[in-house]
């Protein structure tokens, strides 16, 4: 080998060293894997009572819904409403032929005279024997037969008038008008089909203001809220007097807030859920039967809990967890995970934040702000002082990342 080529390999391999070296000691003398220890922020958790959202996935639905029926056969002639347009109570939708009702009405017109004029005749037979009978002309048995006579023919009568009251409210029916004021939907028949009384479905009509919006608490939810407020950990407004705030689709909220108007007491044997039903004003029908939506529910208050804000909870093979300050043997402050087992979503005054059944306890300095670069036991420099205890965030901000949808 050349000379010169040797001695090159051996400056090489000297600064190689060399380098390495100095990398050694710049980690050793650097934080956690050669880094230096990641800036935190704190906040100590301490009890306080805090306002809690309940928020469930729910649907709208009129709070009338009415299936426009045939009532009696007849082939459809005509639609008189607007598929899917507002509708006011009497105003006429289908035309059912009525043509073979008139006939009939005419024809039990024509019996009701017929039964009339013989009701006429046997009253007269009765009136012209009855004196007979008095005065023994003629026998008791013949005058009673022309009195039974006058009373059969006044029951053909009445029975020929009740006929005809039913064929005329048969006749009528074949106009059918809409029973409530609502939105309509499309016509379930068009013009030349078959509708069979009582059984023909035509369309329906929603009543929407007000709305109606159902929902359901799973039964392992309404048993959680039942054993906090038997411990007194959560309070519920009384009458389930709560405020309903509408979600739509998009994360808009509805301008108008609503009610609880019934909350069953019985689990559904089919969804294994108790139902719930909010009532909306919806004057200007931006809502339609249907929709689903989100159904945030305010008035509870949670007693003596403790929240963290949700930029501080981090997902893990385990579940959830924080990270909280720590000392290390040297005495140096470091970062220690913490499982903890998440309650609900407070969201108001105090931010985004989340209770916390279980895993910390007061005066623990939970990390809310630079977890990006930790890992567990890894060295931290504290930014600053931990701000107060229920504010949303480091240095009383709140933060700005948006509630998980669906959670309750």
């Amino acid at each position: 080998m050349n000379p010169a080529f040797r001695v090159c390999g051996y400056v090489a391999a000297a600064l190689a060293t060399a380098v390495l070296a100095g990398c050694g000691q710049s980690q050793s003398k650097a934080g956690f894997g050669g880094f230096p220890p990641a800036e935190v922020t704190t906040m100590a958790v301490a009890p306080h009572n805090f306002p809690v959202a309940f928020e469930y996935v729910g649907q709208t639905l009129g709070s009338k819904d009415v299936e426009v029926r045939a009532r009696v056969t007849g082939i459809i002639e005509k639609r008189l409403y607007t598929e899917g347009s507002p509708v006011k109570a009497g105003q006429p939708l289908f035309i059912i032929d009525p043509k073979p009702y008139a006939a009939q009405v005419a024809q039990a017109e024509a019996e009701l005279v017929r039964a009339q004029a013989q009701k006429a005749q046997a009253d007269r037979e009765r009136a012209r024997l009855a004196p007979l009978a008095e005065r023994k002309a003629i026998g008791q048995k013949e005058a009673d037969d022309a009195a039974s006579n006058a009373d059969f023919a006044a029951a053909a009568v009445q029975s020929a008038r009740a006929k005809l009251d039913e064929l005329k409210l048969n006749w009528g029916y074949t106009k059918v008008v809409a029973p409530i004021s609502g939105l309509s939907s499309r016509a379930q028949k068009s013009e030349g089909s078959l509708a069979t009384a009582n059984d023909t479905l035509l369309t329906t009509i929603s009543q929407t203001d007000p709305l109606w919006v159902g929902f359901s608490v799973s039964e392992n939810e309404q048993l959680r809220l039942t054993r906090a407020v038997a411990g007194g950990q959560l309070a519920l407004p009384k009458d389930n007097a709560y405020d309903v705030t509408i979600k739509l689709s998009d994360g808009s909220t509805f301008p108008r807030r609503g009610r609880i108007n019934f909350s069953d007491t019985r689990v559904s044997t089919t969804t294994g859920t108790y139902e719930m039903r909010a009532e909306v004003e919806n004057r200007d029908a931006a809502l339609k039967p249907g929709q689903f939506v989100r159904v945030l529910l305010r008035g509870a208050e949670r007693k003596d809990a403790l929240a963290v804000p949700q930029v501080a909870l981090l997902d893990g093979p385990q579940g959830k967890f924080v990270y909280v300050t720590g000392k290390d043997k040297d005495g140096k402050d470091i970062a220690q995970p913490r499982p903890v087992v998440v309650g609900d979503w407070i969201d108001g005054d105090s931010g985004n934040q989340f209770v916390i059944e279980s895993g910390l306890k007061p005066g623990d300095n939970v990390i809310v702000n630079g977890m990006a670069r930790l890992q567990p036991g890894a060295p931290i420099k504290l930014a600053s002082a931990p701000p107060a205890a229920g504010q949303g965030g480091p240095s009383g901000e709140k933060p700005t990342q948006p509630a998980p949808a669906g959670k309750k």
